[in-house]
């Protein structure tokens, strides 16, 4: 067997193991049901036993997954403790935003001028890969991606989201109609694996099946599949705002094709955080600061 393993596997099968579920894991990763579900099958496959006995409702762990989870989980702690030992956990006086590695990405741009009118408001960005609940990091701004039905009272909406295919500007000439999509290579995300299919089964083309289903090229985020489009290595369905944001600063990629719905949005998730007033007024700061980028985008 091929001793390299998906980390993104082995904290989505910690995830499901802990909840007891593939819904509830879907909810704290901030993936769907259905890419935690091929990445526990990924996750069999390369080990070649199965994990976790299925159930209408629930999930439970198989006595080989059972075997498993502990060394899982002592792994994901050491990795977290050695991350924070080597790069800090003080985050006095400094606001933590956490997001996925696309959206802390897509901000960048506009970080220039809110450092200009706030230069005295500290920042510190996390990603959301490694959402590890031993990490005593209290998180002031927590952005998250989720099903747009399932907003809760704790949540307030940034946005509602859109995919769209990209391939590089060269490829773009040839890319007249959905079926010339089709003819290309398929760059797939873990964790919007079924990205493609959506897309495509919008468009009604039935050529569909064969690219969603057809995985020869991964990667596990938007800004590498930003990267891999650019240099024509095949084509991505993405989120809209990573697609033109990526437009904007120079990527030579192109839309090729109409926006459709993903059904999913980013939400502002109500966090822990310090009383200290001066504190709470920095945050709010910030806050507004995110909001304007997603409502002006």
């Amino acid at each position: 067997m091929d001793s390299n393993l998906n980390l993104n596997w082995l904290r989505t099968f910690e995830a499901a193991a802990r909840l007891s579920g593939f819904s509830a894991a879907a909810r704290e990763l901030g993936l769907t049901q259905v890419a935690v579900s091929q990445q526990i099958k990924s996750l069999e496959t390369k080990l070649g036993h199965d994990l976790f006995v299925r159930h209408p409702k629930k999930v439970q762990l198989t006595e080989a997954g059972k075997a498993y989870l502990p060394s899982v989980r002592e792994a994901l702690e050491k990795l977290s403790h050695a991350t924070y030992g080597l790069f800090g956990s003080d985050t006095n006086q400094t606001i933590v935003v956490r997001a996925s590695i696309a959206v802390l990405s897509w901000l960048t741009p506009g970080l220039h001028c809110f450092r200009q009118q706030h230069p005295n408001i500290k920042l510190k960005f996390v990603t959301s890969i490694w959402p590890d609940p031993i990490d005593t990091q209290k998180v002031d701004i927590d952005i998250v991606l989720m099903p747009s039905h399932k907003q809760a009272e704790s949540s307030e909406k940034l946005s509602d989201e859109y995919i769209v295919p990209i391939c590089s500007e060269q490829a773009a000439e040839n890319i007249l109609t959905p079926n010339d999509l089709c003819e290309q290579q398929a760059v797939h995300i873990v964790g919007y694996d079924d990205h493609w299919s959506l897309y495509l089964n919008h468009v009604d083309q039935g050529t569909k099946t064969n690219v969603a289903s057809s995985i020869s090229l991964q990667v596990d985020t938007s800004v590498l599949a930003c990267e891999l489009v650019a240099s024509g290595n095949g084509c991505a369905v993405l989120i809209e705002r990573f697609a033109r944001r990526s437009i904007e600063v120079g990527k030579a990629i192109r839309i090729v094709g109409e926006p459709i719905p993903l059904q999913q949005s980013h939400f502002l998730v109500k966090t822990e955080t310090g009383n200290e007033k001066s504190v709470s007024a920095e945050i709010e700061v910030v806050k507004e600061w995110i909001r304007s980028e997603f409502a002006n985008s």
